[in-house]
């Protein structure tokens, strides 16, 4: 709806959907939903609470945020400049607001993102009280309710941020292990890491009227394939078809549909008692591994590491399954109807224990390159690998995951698959699984579609590999002028293995041979072997539950001794 003054004082608004000009106070009686055409407005995370829960039953959770600049990044403005426009446009202190409420008369845990706060975007701040939420819904064995609006990871805090979507992602397996329901309500824009972590991995995913969704946005789509959009691409109703989500439900009725889950779902506890959890404590910044991080190394330009990570003769995953494994024998297919040549994986071993290894392929000539789809996994990869990974589980064997990718699969049919709800499946599932995983980032660790490779106990980083949230110039078009800064945006993002291994983010960098891996790749293996071999080890008698429990510790890190305090 579009208007010209403060909300407090107009009187009418126009559509956005009809071009009807309302009456404002019609308008809000009708819950923001244009009487004319149905169209949904979007509403601030205040409103939202006051229209799905309880009167006066909303408490705050008593943690807030408070101003963070993890890697000091600046562009056109310096990022804490952002911060506080924002905080005094919304009057919120971040980008989502938490507590506890009844809705119905059941109490939640309840957790609602606010657009208009950076475009609801996630960092460490958002991660860390989205997870404190789901904890206190452990603790006090109550149900949890997420509603979603966010444009996706915050590109200001780098890697950080996309560390969040592991973080809360293993929070709510700590509830789904507890037998706890967990609901996202999807609003709009739900896109990038949060679709592809929390809004798609809780147990039930409702979806109001008119919202979007989806791992990448319509114009990212439309740039990378050139491809036509289909009619409603991404919105409720196309999430429906498509078999993503549980349900579409006007905003009218999402307080009763709320209302009827809490009550089947309190009806079915009280069936079974479940003793109540404490939520593992939050460990300090820096802390959480089993094994401290090693040396950084020095310093590189981050730019000319980005040129180096995506050179087309730097080994690939299974030119290294050919030379550091042995034995190796592939498997193929989801076993729902494809095999997505962009991640390989199989049977191996690795100085003669057997293994899993599973990695993303690029190739090195332009057909190699076409025919792996660049290394951007579809969700069909995605799902190929949450196969070869349960079955690794099921066998008892180690899992070792090679990244390199510039990111997952952006096109139309990978949306239509799925795209999103792959990922976060994925991210959610190394949360809980019971056998060691070591990750190595090999070349490019591009946003979601790395990390859902990259939840693992040991995470290394070849020593010109990169990891980020976003690719430099992604970052350059939405933050600066235009591409052309992109070494300045590589630079910071905080990309490069020092950068990532000096924030936690790595636990060990593993060295290359000079120039570099792409220069003698039977050296870059052998150093790849042994790094991977001296990581697993200690991990191979570590008992199931306490693996999980440090992998959830290592992520549960990021961002929680800064990102909020406490309000007295």
């Amino acid at each position: 709806m579009t208007t010209t003054a403060p909300q407090d004082e107009q009187l009418w608004s126009r559509c956005d959907g009809c071009a009807s000009l309302l009456y404002r106070k019609r308008l809000r009686r009708n819950l923001d939903v244009c009487p004319e055409c149905g169209s949904h407005a979007r509403l601030d995370a205040p409103d939202r609470v006051a229209q799905l829960v309880d009167p006066e039953s909303f408490v705050p959770l008593p943690e807030r945020a408070v101003q963070v600049d993890p890697i000091e990044f600046v562009d056109a403005v310096p990022y804490p400049h952002r911060l506080g426009a924002a905080r005094v446009a919304t009057g919120l202190d971040e980008a989502v607001l938490c507590g506890t409420a009844r809705i119905g008369g059941h109490p939640v845990a309840l957790a609602v993102m606010d657009f208009r706060f950076l475009g609801g975007s996630l960092g460490c701040a958002v991660g860390e009280l989205i997870t404190l939420t789901a904890e206190r819904a452990l603790a006090e064995a109550v149900p949890l309710v997420l509603v979603t609006a966010s444009g996706g990871a915050r590109m200001q805090e780098g890697a950080l941020s996309l560390m969040q979507m592991a973080t809360v992602s293993q929070a709510l397996a700590g509830l789904r292990e507890a037998g706890l329901l967990t609901v996202s309500v999807l609003t709009d824009p739900t896109y990038g890491g949060v679709a592809a972590s929390y809004a798609t991995n809780t147990d039930v995913v409702l979806a109001e009227s008119g919202a979007r969704m989806g791992f990448a946005g319509p114009r990212v789509i439309r740039q990378v394939t050139g491809a036509a959009l289909p009619e409603g691409f991404q919105t409720a109703e196309f999430l429906l078809r498509h078999g993503q989500i549980d349900m579409v439900v006007p905003r009218h009725a999402l307080r009763g549909r709320l209302t009827a889950l809490l009550a089947a779902a309190h009806a079915a506890r009280r069936r079974v008692t479940v003793p109540r959890q404490v939520p593992a404590p939050r460990p300090a910044t820096g802390g959480g591994g089993a094994v401290p991080a090693t040396a950084a190394g020095p310093e590189r330009d981050a730019w000319a590491t980005v040129r180096t990570a995506r050179h087309p003769g730097r080994p690939t995953t299974l030119d290294y399954l050919d030379t550091a494994f042995d034995g190796f024998v592939e498997l193929h297919g989801d076993r729902l109807g494809a095999d997505c040549p962009a991640i390989v994986g199989g049977l191996a071993r690795l100085d003669g224990r057997p293994v899993m290894v599973i990695g993303h392929q690029k190739g090195h000539t332009t057909a190699e390159l076409v025919a792996h789809n660049f290394g951007m996994a579809s969700p069909a990869g995605h799902r190929k690998a949450l196969r070869l990974m349960r079955l690794a589980a099921r066998l008892g064997l180690p899992v070792v995951t090679l990244v390199d990718t510039p990111g997952a699969d952006p096109g139309v049919s990978a949306e239509q698959q799925g795209q999103a709800a792959a990922i976060a499946e994925n991210i959610l599932a190394l949360s809980m699984l019971p056998t060691p995983v070591v990750a190595v980032v090999t070349g490019e660790g591009g946003s979601g579609g790395a990390l859902a490779l990259a939840v693992a106990d040991r995470v290394l980083m070849l020593e010109r590999a990169v990891y980020s949230v976003i690719s430099p110039e992604g970052c350059a078009a939405i933050l600066w002028p235009d591409s052309s800064a992109a070494p300045q945006a590589a630079r910071a993002l905080r990309l490069t293995a020092t950068d990532l291994c000096r924030l936690g983010v790595v636990d060990e960098v593993v060295p290359e041979p000079a120039p570099a891996a792409h220069g003698d790749p039977a050296g870059a293996a052998e150093l790849l072997g042994r790094a991977v071999a001296a990581n697993l080890a200690p991990l191979l008698d570590v008992p199931p539950a306490t693996l999980v429990r440090r992998r959830r510790q290592r992520f549960r890190r990021f961002g929680a001794a800064r990102a909020v305090g406490v309000t007295r």
